[in-house]
Order: structure tokens, then C-alpha cells, then sequence
């Protein structure tokens, strides 16, 4: 794994930021509610958490139109998992991913190990540490999962559940080529500092959409993953 430089902040070390997750958060189990797709004007009510609703209140009306018909009438919400691999260095690290530019969905973005959950996982961690060894070639055996976040809702109706685990440095890794084009990591400071958490717009489908974004260097980190890092930020470092 190579390590970013930056100026850390927070400065905890692993130990620290294993006992600020395990006394700050725990288990959020879905409900009813957010297992059924909100309809339009529904989602900021139905579903109480961070999603990419939130800085585009006009997103349900134009999703509920533009879906697919048997989703916007009422099918379940796809659940899944993303890993949220923090790095157990001396000052930590945040590990992502940026995924190849031929993907059917969001290609060329940033983000962290996951994706939708599979009939045969037992829970979303199952799913965020099945996922990470397909995509990046990460043993669970290095993977010391410490607890989730807020349910993350996106516009094309995933629900997704952010596991945070600190990871061995020593941990190798494989990457999928068909899925991954790059790993890299980013201090955890920098990413749970505001000043710089921005909010970005651009054309998407036809409509002005408006997202959080963390830049770093020349690589771009916004959209759902930003907001999740946002949501780590508010429960974990807000005072």
C-alpha cells in the first residue's frame, strides 16, 4: 500500500480510533421503512439517514418519473455494503479504490470497496469483506471490523450500509482488473478536516445535480462516496 502525506488531523492512532468508533456507533438494523423505495416526495421522510437526496430535494420527483416502473412503484430497496478500510498506520489512512472507465456504472469513480448484497451473505459486513477480496484482494483475516454508519441512500435506489474496519498495513493486495484500475490511500485528517468538504455541481441526465466532494491531489472523491465520508465526519469528529 503506499502512503499519502499529509497533515493529520484528527491525530489519532489506531487505538484511539478504535474506541472513538466502538463508543460512538453501533449496529443500525433496517426497518419497514426503508426497505421499501420511498415515493416521490417520500425519500428525506421515509428514509432517515445521509443520501444523495439531500443537496437535491427535486431528485425524488425526477427519479420516481425516470425509474423503472416496477421500482418506483414500490419494489425493495437493492441493499448494499461498502468497506470502509482504514489503514492502521502510525497516523491513519483511508483506502479507496478507483474503478475501471468500462464499467456499466460509475465508471472511472472513486470508491470504496462493495457493492449490492447477495442472497447468501449473512449481514452487510458479510457483503463489505466478500466484496473487498473479490474487488481488491483483501483477507478478512487483516480486517478488523469496528461498526457502521448511517444507511447511505443513492438516486438509483441502492441503500447502503458503510462498515468501518481498520485494516493491517501489511495487508497485500490484488486488484480485479476487470472492476479496479487503481488503489490508493488518503489520510484520514484531510478527509474528516471541513475545510475541505465542498459542494460541486455538473449536467447530470439533463439536470443540474448538486454533490459533496473531497479533492485530493488529482484525484476526485465525490457523490455517494463523499457524502458517506461526511456522515463520518458528523458522527465520529463533530463536537
Amino acid at each position: 500500500m503506499t502512503r499519502s502525506a499529509s497533515t493529520e488531523r484528527p491525530t489519532l492512532d489506531p487505538a484511539g480510533f478504535r474506541d472513538l468508533v466502538r463508543r460512538t456507533l453501533a449496529h443500525i438494523a433496517p426497518t419497514a421503512e426503508t426497505d421499501r423505495l420511498p415515493t416521490a416526495h417520500q425519500v428525506p421522510t421515509a428514509h432517515r439517514g445521509p443520501s444523495d437526496f439531500d443537496l437535491n430535494p427535486d431528485l425524488p420527483r425526477d427519479f420516481a418519473r425516470a425509474a423503472d416502473a416496477a421500482l418506483a412503484g414500490g419494489r425493495p430497496i437493492r441493499p448494499a455494503a461498502v468497506l470502509i478500510p482504514v489503514i492502521a498506520r502510525p497516523k491513519l489512512t483511508l483506502l479507496f479504490t478507483l474503478r475501471t472507465n468500462d464499467l456499466p456504472a460509475h465508471a472511472g469513480q472513486i470508491a470504496f470497496p462493495g457493492g449490492k448484497t447477495e442472497p447468501f451473505d449473512a449481514d452487510p459486513l458479510a457483503t463489505a469483506l466478500r466484496e473487498a477480496h473479490e474487488e481488491i484482494g483483501l483477507d478478512p483475516s487483516h480486517v478488523e471490523p469496528l461498526g457502521t454508519l448511517d444507511l447511505y441512500l443513492t438516486g438509483t435506489g441502492y441503500r447502503i450500509t458503510p462498515v468501518i474496519a481498520l485494516v493491517d498495513p501489511g495487508a497485500s493486495l490484488t486488484l480485479d482488473p476487470r472492476e479496479v484500475a487503481d488503489a490508493f490511500e488518503v489520510p484520514l485528517g484531510f478527509l474528516m478536516d471541513p475545510a475541505n468538504h465542498q459542494r460541486h455541481s455538473r449536467i447530470i441526465g439533463g439536470q443540474e445535480r448538486h454533490f459533496h466532494a473531497m479533492p485530493f491531489g488529482d484525484r476526485f472523491i465525490w457523490g455517494a462516496t463523499a457524502g458517506i465520508l461526511r456522515n463520518m465526519h458528523e458522527r465520529l469528529f463533530s463536537p
